[in-house]
């Protein structure tokens, strides 16, 4: 892989944005500011009309709103987490969309689906196929979770797949315990021509809180990223603060310190998803084999650690 400016490996954080307030977060995105370390944040445009599913500030918190436009003036992207931190209706969808090409000036060009959000794009058991969707089904009514999510079936409130398509690029899917994305997704970004309504897919390895992040970036882990010269996408929690006195949010500040001397490039996820659709021999359609091998790799994590 040829990175930006002959780098050695390139690496981004999508921050899911559960949980995440102006106190919580500010603090964090100025050390990656700092450090040089460009990536990508969601936001919920809207307030919750109804009770909140995580917690978390939104566009409607003025002060929030305020430092998220100047996290995209020095850089950042910003991200759709869905309209708000509840299920949302197709109507209330394109006013969150809206409200966003209002506040940024341009639509989002990357989602991440909002956990148990009813119109998740392909979730739930949809993002699996064959003898793998079954499986995945049986193991979630066991541990008492939902699998139907109704993003993309027109039949639905909840139907947005054609706005999706229209105006989102990306969308991420799976998750991996793994720090170079392209060792369990070599095709990123793809499109599944069996979910018409999401343009490109991408993985991540993920983060699920501060103590799996640090592992996940170890200092280990960044070494052998650069001798593969690799791409690390983090789906990270950062508002998700854990209770230790501040000890694992510091350490996370000390490897990504670290990471930053190192010869990477470091930019927002759509950045370098559009750098790897503009390399010779990108294909935008994956192999079927390819896929289910990593719908089997992704499954197998779900029944070990229940992976995102």
């Amino acid at each position: 892989m040829e990175w930006h400016k002959g780098k050695r490996f390139a690496f981004t954080i999508v921050d899911d944005t559960d949980e995440s307030t102006y106190e919580n977060v500010s603090q964090i995105y100025a050390h990656l500011r700092d450090c040089g370390v460009l990536t990508t944040k969601t936001v919920w445009p809207c307030a919750p009309t109804s009770s909140p599913l995580t917690g978390g500030e939104t566009l409607e918190d003025m002060r929030y709103r305020e430092w998220v436009l100047k996290l995209q003036e020095e850089g950042f992207e910003i991200a759709f987490h869905g309209a708000t931190d509840h299920s949302s209706t197709r109507e209330n969808t394109l006013r969150a969309l809206a409200r966003f090409l209002d506040i940024f000036g341009c639509y989002p060009k990357l989602y991440a689906t909002h956990s148990r959000q009813a119109e998740g794009m392909y979730w739930g058991e949809r993002r699996l196929s064959g003898a793998r969707r079954g499986i995945y089904r049986t193991l979630q009514r066991l541990r008492g979770a939902n699998t139907l999510f109704y993003g993309d079936d027109p039949g639905s409130e909840y139907f947005w797949g054609d706005i999706c398509r229209e105006r989102i690029t990306y969308v991420r899917n799976f998750t991996f315990p793994e720090a170079n994305t392209l060792s369990r997704d070599p095709a990123a970004p793809y499109h599944d021509p069996c979910k018409p309504y999401v343009n490109f897919w991408f993985s991540a390895g993920i983060g699920r809180d501060y103590g799996s992040l640090c592992e996940l970036i170890s200092e280990r882990s960044q070494d052998r990223l650069m001798e593969e010269g690799g791409l690390c996408i983090v789906y990270a929690h950062l508002g998700r603060q854990p209770d230790d006195g501040g000890a694992a949010v510091a350490e996370f500040k000390r490897l990504i310190s670290r990471l930053s001397k190192l010869p990477g490039w470091f930019a927002p996820a759509s950045e370098i998803l559009d750098h790897l659709r503009a390399q010779p021999g990108w294909k935008p359609d994956i192999e079927p084999q390819v896929l289910r091998r990593m719908e089997w790799r992704w499954l197998l994590g779900k029944i070990r650690v229940g992976a995102d």
